[in-house]
């Protein structure tokens, strides 16, 4: 046997993806959220001069979208890759107003116009909220500025994370004067401000209510993980009062709040949600609108057709142009595919997820990206990139579309799977409706849920039930 050994040259035929930059493009678009979109765009328009924010009707500009695409559209199935167009011919189809000849008005400068936009909220935080409270306070100077101390150092529950120690080095104060202006803070409202834990913080607002006495002072000091456990039997045999006494004590410390500081905003930066597609109810149907309000209408500025026809004389201003005009082209294509990708994806989660919209969150299915994908007709990857990180405004309120992806059991009547969510859904209907005396196990409701077809194990119940923070049947139990 023997082996040849050699150099040769061969043809081969092969077929691959090549990821221009114009399809990375196209990919990060669809992956952008309302906001990111804006920001893009506005970028876009800075660095693409050939770029210009349309300020027609939406109607008008959706009819300049839908031309620009399909001419765009039908240049790129034909090549394969950017679009040659004949600028000159597009540009005259199309009949921009020239933006040289638009006429300049003029405006008072002391003319002020009244707008919505020109208002806005102010959040009151924590620490304004006890400053302000504090030069009403009848402090001398040095203590009001132990006192501004004691409240910028604050967490944002308004618990103390300095010891009065500290903050006696740190000011250069005695200590007995930073006792006395901790005690005024504790005045302040919120209720339980300033306290060192939570034993603390709970009994400066029994004070302020005039309930503390010395089986509340008992019950805090010494019994309040057997309160937490709702282990009232053992607390009423230590104390020698009644479990009805307890139950009482008990119910009046839950009422009180162990984080004063959460109902003021927080000091870290607020994120607001835009969504990204409104899904409105028409009689018995959902109409889905791609809400693109929010992002600038793009078109090819008129302006460059006069610098296209000089173009003719200067071989780089031509290639220059022609490059940003395919860009731009590219661009808005981009942005449309994106809309229309999105609309695809969200109406088949619509359709399957119909009986969630009809009827509530207790009706959400199993869904994932391979049935939508199979929908559809694209790829999963796209669906995950069309969803990510995107909101959907419903009648039901506003999701994640993310929430209606996912796992769950099988079951129901119809033989279709139930969501995870669903399932937490009933186990808080069941505790809702149950007698606090004698609250249901966890085995109860696996009986309960198999009655409604859903078949699933003790431990599974107990895990959504630890999910939605839903303490155990004996922590539940009332005497």
């Amino acid at each position: 046997m023997s082996i040849r050994l050699g150099y040769d040259l061969t043809i081969e035929q092969t077929q691959k993806l090549v990821m221009t930059p114009e399809l990375i493009q196209a990919i990060q678009i669809l992956q952008f959220n309302t906001q990111e979109l804006d920001s893009y765009v506005q970028e876009q328009l800075l660095t693409n001069p050939v770029l210009e924010q349309g300020a027609a009707s939406a109607s008008e500009s959706q009819d300049a979208q839908d031309n620009s695409g399909s001419t765009a559209e039908s240049s790129i199935e034909q090549s394969g890759s950017e679009p040659d167009i004949d600028w000159k011919e597009y540009l005259k189809e199309r009949q921009y107003d020239d933006i040289s000849y638009r006429q300049w008005e003029y405006k008072d400068p002391e003319e002020k116009e009244n707008s919505y936009e020109q208002y806005t909220t102010a959040d009151v935080t924590l620490p304004e909220h006890l400053m302000f409270q504090l030069q009403f306070a009848t402090l001398k100077k040095g203590c009001r500025n132990v006192g501004r101390y004691i409240i910028e150092s604050l967490d944002e529950n308004g618990y103390m994370t300095l010891t009065t120690e500290e903050i006696s080095k740190a000011m250069n104060a005695p200590l007995h004067k930073v006792e006395e202006v901790l005690d005024i803070i504790h005045t302040f409202d919120p209720s339980g401000v300033g306290a060192r834990d939570l034993k603390e913080c709970l009994m400066i607002q029994l004070d302020q209510k005039g309930l503390l006495d010395e089986a509340y002072e008992k019950v805090l000091g010494e019994h309040l993980e057997d309160l937490a456990a709702n282990r009232l039997g053992a607390i009423s045999k230590c104390m020698g009062i009644t479990v009805k006494e307890v139950q009482e004590m008990a119910d009046m410390i839950k009422s009180l709040e162990p984080k004063p500081g959460r109902q003021f905003a927080s000091q870290t930066d607020t994120r607001y949600i835009v969504p990204d597609v409104l899904v409105e109810r028409v009689d018995d149907e959902y109409l889905i609108t791609v809400n693109d309000s929010s992002t600038p209408r793009l078109m090819v500025s008129s302006y460059y057709e006069k610098l296209l026809n000089e173009a003719e004389k200067d071989s780089n201003l031509s290639k220059y142009l022609t490059d940003r005009l395919n860009s731009a082209m590219w661009l808005i294509k981009s942005i449309d595919q994106r809309k229309q990708t999105i609309y695809n994806v969200v109406e088949a989660v619509v359709k399957y997820q119909k009986d969630f919209f009809d009827k509530g969150s207790k009706y959400l299915k199993t869904l994932t990206l391979k049935q939508i994908a199979e929908e559809v007709g694209i790829h999963e990857s796209t669906v995950s990139r069309s969803i990510n990180g995107k909101y959907l405004q419903s009648p039901m309120g506003v999701f994640e579309i993310k929430y209606f992806f996912s796992g769950g059991v099988a079951g129901g009547q119809s033989g279709e799977g139930i969501s995870s969510k669903s399932i937490k859904s009933f186990i808080k209907e069941i505790v809702d409706g149950e007698d606090p005396k004698s609250p249901y196990s966890d085995q109860d409701m696996v009986n309960m849920l198999k009655e409604k077809g859903i078949d699933i194990s003790r431990r599974t119940v107990a895990k959504y039930r630890d999910e939605m923070q839903i303490l155990s049947s004996s922590k539940r139990r009332r005497y």
